[in-house]
C-alpha cells in the first residue's frame, strides 16, 4: 500500500483556510497538515469550528455537496490534533511558527503551501532568526509553494535559480523539479491581470501596445484595519490604517511590476497599475485600459473596435484560456461573481474603444503623418479570496505534486 498523499499548509488565515477547502473537494491529497503556529481558542473543536464555517462563503458542507451535504467534522484525538472532515485526514500542529522548526519530515510532508505572507523574501537564509521560507525545505519539504508574490530585500537583485513565480495557465508548465525548490502563485490581482493581457498579446490584432494600465477595485483585506488604526513606526501611508468598512482607500498594488516577471514582454509596454479599496468581503475589477497602435482601413474606419476586442475574449474562452477566462454579456454586479471558478470574467457589456490621429511632422519639410492610435477599455471581474486566486493556487499545486 502506497503512502499516503499529504500536503502541508502553513497558516490558516482566509487563503489558507480556502486552500484546505478547494483540495478537501479534490482527490489529489488523501491527507493534510497544517500548521497553525500557536494555540487557538480552547481546545481543538475550536478550529474545527473555524474551518467548518465561512462568513464569505458559508459553510464548508455546502460548499463541497451543496445544498444537499450535510456537517462532517470530527476531532478526532485532541492531543495528536487529529480532526476528520468529508473523509480526510487533517492534523493540526499548534507549537512552532518558525519554518525550519516544522515537523514537516515526521509527518511525512514533501509539499508545503506557504499561506502567511510572513516569509516572503526567497533570498532569506534558512538561519534567519525571524524565520525564512528555505526554513520548509530544511524542515523536510522538497518544494514549497508560496500564496503571494516574492518581496526581497535585496532590490534589483534577480531571483535565486531555485526560484519561481508561476501563475496556473500562464507559465506553470515553466516548473522544474529538479531546479525549482520555492515557488511563488503570484497575487490575485497578477493572477486576473495576466488572463486579461494574454489573448491581446497572443493576436496580431493587439499585440502592438504602446502603454497599458489598470486600476483594480478591490475588495478589503486583513492588512487593514476595521477601524481606524494608529500607523505602525515607519509608515507612510496614512490611508491604510484608516476603517476598512467604512472607506474608499486609494493605495498601491505591485501588479505590474510581478507581471513583467511571469510575462517578460510586458516589459516592453508602459505600464502603469492602482487599486481601489472598498468596503466589500470579496470579488474584484479590473478596469484595463491599452493603446494601440492601429491602421486605418480604405473605408475609413480602423482595425481594432469594440467587437473586435470581444472576440478575442469569446474566442479565448472557447479556446486556449477556456476554464480560466470567462465571457459574459450579461450585467454582473460583484456579488454575481462569489465563488466564480475563473481567473477572470470579462464583462463584454462594458468593453470600449475610441480611435484618435497623431499627426507627426516629418523632418526635411516631408510632410506630415497621420497615425491612428486606439484606446481600448475592458473590465475583468475575479474573486479575489477563492474562485480566481485560491483555485489556482490549488491546481499550481497539484500541478507541482505531480511532477515532484
Amino acid at each position: 500500500m502506497s503512502a499516503p498523499r499529504t500536503l502541508g499548509i502553513n497558516g490558516l488565515g482566509r487563503i489558507g483556510k480556502l486552500t484546505l477547502w478547494y483540495h478537501l473537494g479534490r482527490d489529489d491529497f488523501d491527507r493534510f497538515v497544517v500548521n497553525v503556529g500557536r494555540p487557538v481558542g480552547t481546545s481543538l473543536q475550536s478550529i474545527a469550528e473555524y474551518v467548518g464555517k465561512d462568513s464569505t462563503y458559508g459553510p464548508l458542507h455546502r460548499f463541497l455537496r451543496g445544498h444537499q451535504g450535510r456537517r462532517d467534522i470530527q476531532v478526532v484525538d485532541e492531543a495528536a490534533g487529529l480532526i476528520r472532515a468529508h473523509g480526510k485526514e487533517i492534523i493540526f500542529l499548534r507549537e512552532v511558527r518558525n519554518p525550519k522548526d516544522i515537523p514537516w519530515r515526521e509527518h511525512g510532508v514533501t509539499l508545503v503551501v506557504d499561506c502567511t505572507g510572513k516569509f516572503r523574501d526567497p533570498h532569506t537564509d534558512v538561519d534567519d532568526p525571524k524565520g525564512a521560507l528555505r526554513g520548509h525545505l530544511a524542515a523536510g519539504a522538497r518544494a514549497v509553494v508560496q500564496s503571494s508574490p516574492f518581496k526581497s530585500k535585496h532590490k534589483g537583485v534577480p531571483l535565486p535559480t531555485d526560484s519561481a513565480i508561476l501563475i496556473h495557465g500562464i507559465n506553470h508548465l515553466d516548473y522544474d523539479p529538479g531546479k525549482h525548490k520555492l515557488l511563488s502563485a503570484a497575487s490575485c490581482t497578477t493572477t486576473a491581470l495576466a488572463h486579461m493581457m494574454r489573448p491581446l498579446l497572443a493576436r496580431d490584432l493587439t499585440r502592438n501596445m504602446i502603454t497599458a494600465g489598470m486600476s483594480t477595485v478591490h475588495a478589503v483585506t486583513n492588512s487593514q484595519p476595521v477601524l481606524d488604526a494608529v500607523p505602525g513606526s515607519g509608515a507612510t501611508d496614512m490611508r491604510k490604517t484608516r476603517g476598512a468598512m467604512g472607506n474608499i482607500v486609494l493605495t498601491s498594488t505591485n501588479a505590474a511590476n510581478a507581471l513583467e516577471q511571469v510575462m517578460p514582454e510586458i516589459a516592453r509596454i508602459g505600464f502603469m497599475a492602482d487599486s481601489v479599496r472598498i468596503p466589500t468581503a470579496s470579488v474584484s475589477l479590473i478596469i484595463l485600459n491599452v493603446t494601440f497602435q492601429t491602421e486605418a482601413l480604405p473605408d475609413g474606419t480602423v482595425s481594432v473596435d469594440r467587437d473586435e476586442i470581444n472576440a478575442i475574449y469569446k474566442e479565448a474562452s472557447e479556446g486556449e484560456a477556456r476554464g480560466l477566462v470567462k465571457y459574459s454579456e450579461e450585467q454582473n454586479v460583484s456579488a454575481d461573481m462569489l465563488g466564480e471558478d475563473a481567473a477572470v470574467v470579462i464583462e463584454a457589456v462594458e468593453t470600449h474603444t475610441r480611435t484618435g490621429f497623431v499627426d507627426l511632422k516629418l523632418p526635411d519639410g516631408c510632410g506630415e503623418h497621420r497615425i491612428p492610435l486606439t484606446h481600448v477599455k475592458v473590465f475583468g471581474w475575479y474573486d479575489n479570496e477563492m474562485g480566481s486566486y485560491t483555485y489556482r493556487l490549488g491546481e499550481l499545486t497539484t500541478h507541482v505534486a505531480k511532477s515532484l
